[in-house]
């Protein structure tokens, strides 16, 4: 229990689950790639409610009690500020959490017990949070949510949902911004997975993700081709609001030709409200698209004003969460999957079993530590849990306790037999065969073209597969050797004349990429796309990048420690690059076969340097770094500035820092500053400098 822990524990874990919780709000909102259910989720964001109500004063300013979303993620769409803040909602997961929720209400608004307290609910579609602002009737932006404060503009792409109305019917206020959710219904899911598979293109891992997907695509064609929906469930910012109710309100936007949820309705008891959840609950599988809960709202609107809004929901509303569904099935089998990085992946096969509508026949079993934790070996009897999961998870041995032998998790890797080994500190087992090893090989080619990295159209994963199988791609450089197989690829099955010149047009026009994109598109462990080009945004060049890498891995001398310092400060004095990857970087540069790789590659292609547009300014090519605590922005925000005005954002001072923006509370690092003579300013000092290059 929480009240149960001492203060240091408590600080502990509230950080721990502050960065959990951001991490796994990146993976969801702003990258479409949930990591675990919705039910695991909603647990970790209870025990950090827990946990502030326990020790209110530990707060914490990242507190995931205070964020909606994630921040807008690197995106080629532009970004939205919203008018009204797009907010979250609290959950509710029992009858008693409904019930203290009404009462909470009651006490805030000094209502008695039998006082008349209507409530609208209605189900919670799992889509993508869309805001559609109209302006005389007429659409003029569509927004998604983003952090709540700021999204990316789809108005391109949401023009293309035909359940969205360019202009309202009848008389409409000046300005009116309806919210709601664009999601794709579960027989279009399936339709265009299959379309996905036949093509070999990326397989959506459900209709959130694909409507996510779908949506925020820089060409709004992509958008079209996709069978998106849309189901409002509220407004924000309103000229005028022509109705006092939730429901009317709801009614007058339908009546305008806005979709709104079947099951939208008022009720008065709790009774109500529960067999109302009931009823959507049963209901569930059969609907056309995919819920997760059920969504309850004061239904008079000047309570609602009154009752007003916490951190990052409203006091008016609440969602009760559905439970995880669990079936009960066979273990047959535990394969092992080998990923890009070496990573060896338990999957578990299971006896097919329905869960929620869906037929589920494999499992993620994570990593060796959580097969022990578990116990599980082939022919057990197993718990399921499917609860919007990419893959659903093991939730319980029912047979562990059955006299078998136990699972060894492998020493050396299924694919090319190298050691399989987990470096100290982590749980995950890694093939040690790298480059030699087929499966990386394959895998590493599938992320060399994926969208964040090169982006080859129509190399997609069965092609790889079927050209490796061949033994016409073992490394990233073959793919632009390809054209000269074009006589052997024609009329292969599926490959006609024109799909061939179509991908070696794609192919060619991948013969000057983009630098960043094309040294995260070489997997180089712990070099993400964001890593890759805040390295280029220092080095400009892969070779200026090698270079420095090759000297910050020398054994220093007397002759060269100079030279050796300086090359690591200039790695780890970018904002975001440690040790781990500076180790990485030194790791890959080491090996004779990756250089190897790197040079074929580099025979092949010539990115041009990575440039960064950047506003003239007084920092312009200076080094910057932040301390103390900044009053009128984050830190973030701070080093966002700085990268904009041309300047670099340092988290050391050093001889080679320019410039020290110092805010109250300021250490070790002004003291540094003022020592080595470094010209040292305040946060309204800085806000001039910003002013000043508009």
């Amino acid at each position: 229990m929480a009240t149960s822990m001492n203060e240091a524990d408590a600080a502990n874990e509230l950080m721990r689950l502050a960065k959990l919780i951001a991490h796994h709000n990146k993976r969801y909102h702003g990258e479409d790639a949930p990591e675990i259910s919705d039910a695991a989720y909603d647990a970790l964001v209870r025990r950090n409610a827990q946990l502030e109500a326990a020790f209110p004063h530990l707060v914490r300013d990242d507190s995931p009690g205070r964020l909606v979303g994630h921040e807008v993620a690197a995106s080629p769409l532009a970004k939205v500020s919203h008018a009204v803040r797009m907010m979250s909602l609290d959950n509710a997961f029992s009858d008693a959490d409904l019930a203290d929720f009404v009462q909470r209400v009651r006490r805030f608004l000094n209502l008695a017990d039998d006082a008349p307290l209507a409530f609208t609910a209605e189900d919670k579609i799992d889509g993508l949070s869309c805001s559609l602002r109209y302006e005389a009737g007429k659409l003029v932006r569509a927004a998604t949510r983003g952090d709540g404060q700021v999204g990316e503009d789809v108005t391109p792409n949401v023009a293309t949902i035909a359940d969205i109305p360019q202009q309202l019917s009848g008389a409409v206020p000046d300005v009116f911004e309806v919210r709601g959710e664009v999601y794709m219904a579960k027989a279009d899911f399936t339709a265009i997975n299959a379309a996905q598979e036949a093509k070999g293109d990326k397989i959506f891992a459900n209709p959130r993700n694909a409507a996510a997907g779908s949506l925020r695509q820089k060409d709004a064609s992509v958008t079209a081709s996709r069978p998106l929906r849309f189901l409002a469930h509220g407004w924000g910012a309103a000229s005028a609001v022509p109705e006092t109710s939730q429901l009317a309100m709801m009614q007058r936007m339908a009546d305008w030709g806005i979709p709104v949820s079947p099951w939208l309705a008022r009720f008065d008891t709790n009774a109500a409200l529960t067999a109302h959840y009931r009823q959507i609950e049963a209901a569930r599988a059969d609907l056309p698209y995919d819920i997760d809960g059920v969504v309850y709202k004061v239904d008079d609107l000047a309570l609602q004003e009154r009752l007003g809004f916490v951190a990052k929901a409203p006091r008016w509303a609440i969602a009760r969460k559905f439970p995880a569904e669990r079936a009960e099935t066979t273990l047959e089998a535990i394969d092992i999957q080998v990923g890009r990085t070496g990573k060896l992946t338990p999957v578990g096969r299971l006896t097919p079993v329905t869960v929620g509508g869906v037929v589920v026949a494999n499992v993620t079993l994570h990593n060796r530590d959580e097969i022990a934790r578990l116990g599980v070996r082939p022919g057990d009897r197993v718990v399921i849990q499917r609860a919007g999961d990419v893959i659903p998870q093991v939730v319980e041995n029912l047979t562990r306790d059955a006299v078998r032998d136990p699972y060894l998790f492998p020493d050396h890797c299924p694919q090319c037999q190298s050691e399989a080994v987990a470096e100290e500190g982590e749980v995950d087992v890694r093939c040690t065969g790298g480059l030699i090893c087929p499966a990386q090989r394959t895998e590493r080619l599938k992320h060399f073209v994926s969208r964040a990295a090169l982006d080859i159209e129509g190399l997609g994963e069965k092609t790889i597969d079927e050209f490796f199988a061949l033994g016409w791609l073992e490394s990233p450089a073959d793919i632009f050797r390809l054209k000269a197989r074009r006589g052997e690829i024609i009329g292969r099955e599926g490959w006609k004349d024109k799909s061939v010149d179509n991908l070696l047009v794609a192919i060619e026009a991948k013969r000057s990429p983009d630098a960043a994109r094309l040294l995260f598109g070489l997997g180089i462990r712990h070099v993400g796309a964001v890593t890759a080009r805040d390295l280029l945004k220092r080095f400009q060049t892969l070779d200026g990048l090698r270079e420095t890498v090759r000297l910050a891995s020398q054994l220093t001398s007397d002759e060269n420690a100079d030279e050796i310092f300086a090359a690591n400060f200039d790695l780890l004095a970018i904002d975001g690059i440690g040790p781990a990857v500076v180790e990485a970087l030194a790791d890959f540069f080491h090996e004779p076969h990756n250089l190897a790789v790197w040079d074929d590659l580099l025979s092949e292609v010539s990115p041009p340097p990575y440039v960064v547009e950047t506003k003239d300014s007084a920092v312009a090519g200076k080094t910057v770094v932040f301390t103390g605590a900044l009053e009128t922005m984050s830190r973030d925000e701070a080093k966002a500035q700085a990268e904009r005005l041309g300047a670099r954002s340092a988290g050391t001072v050093s001889a080679k820092t320019d410039l020290v923006v110092a805010g109250p509370g300021a250490g070790s690092k002004l003291k540094k500053a003022q020592e080595l003579g470094i010209a040292v300013i305040d946060e309204a000092a800085w806000a001039e400098i910003v002013k000043a290059a508009g």
